[in-house]
């Protein structure tokens, strides 16, 4: 199997300004494995087997970084993998702040790679947190007390889009930004879409 280079991805890597050889560097060392495809998803190159997203690179004002999908599943020998915050479930970040950093860690990238390609292989998946087990904010609540088919509407949804939905929807402080929130998204709810269709 020969290795494809997406030209959405080298589109991608032609406007790119603060990481551009770190990406670049990433890219080459991710396309040494056959067994994957590259593609744009989110914005951002990504990398698939079978259809399903194993790892993405993502630049941030401070640092770069890869993201494995179900990170969560990876030894980390290194201590390299990072959760972005407590919320995160399955992804972890391996960040970087300069080339120099990418090519250092290249051998222990090519063998979590590896662990991440066999893993999805595999068939392995992440055990989420039920959501039932995720709080429900009192302005959510009282939509849905309005609002009964928006419950049902949610409650159609993924548990994937209901996590999602729940935690954005319950992170401001205040209760005013809450409710704006929701509201902005009723339609995309009941089009059974998810935050981020």
């Amino acid at each position: 199997m020969t290795t494809v280079f997406n030209p959405n991805v080298d589109a991608f890597l032609a406007q790119e300004t603060r990481w551009k050889t770190e990406f670049e560097h990433l890219r080459a060392l991710i396309m040494t494995s056959p067994d994957l495809t590259e593609e744009i998803k989110w914005g951002q190159p990504t990398y698939t087997l079978n259809g399903k997203n194993v790892v993405l690179m993502h630049g941030f004002k401070e640092y770069c970084a890869i993201l494995f999908i179900k990170g969560a599943l990876l030894p980390d020998p290194k201590g390299i993998l990072i959760q972005q915050t407590e919320k995160v479930q399955a992804a972890r970040q391996v960040r970087f702040r300069n080339v120099d950093e990418v090519d250092r860690l290249e051998n222990d990238l090519k063998t979590y790679l590896q662990r991440a390609i066999d893993n999805e292989k595999a068939g392995k998946e992440i055990e989420f947190k039920p959501v039932a087990e995720f709080p429900v904010c009192e302005e959510l609540q009282a939509r849905f007390s309005e609002r009964p088919e928006l419950k049902m509407a949610f409650e159609s949804l993924t548990p994937g889009r209901q996590r999602a939905y729940l935690l954005f929807f319950s992170d401001p402080k205040q209760s005013k930004t809450r409710e704006a929130r929701i509201d902005k998204y009723i339609d995309q709810i009941m089009d059974g879409k998810g935050l981020y269709d």
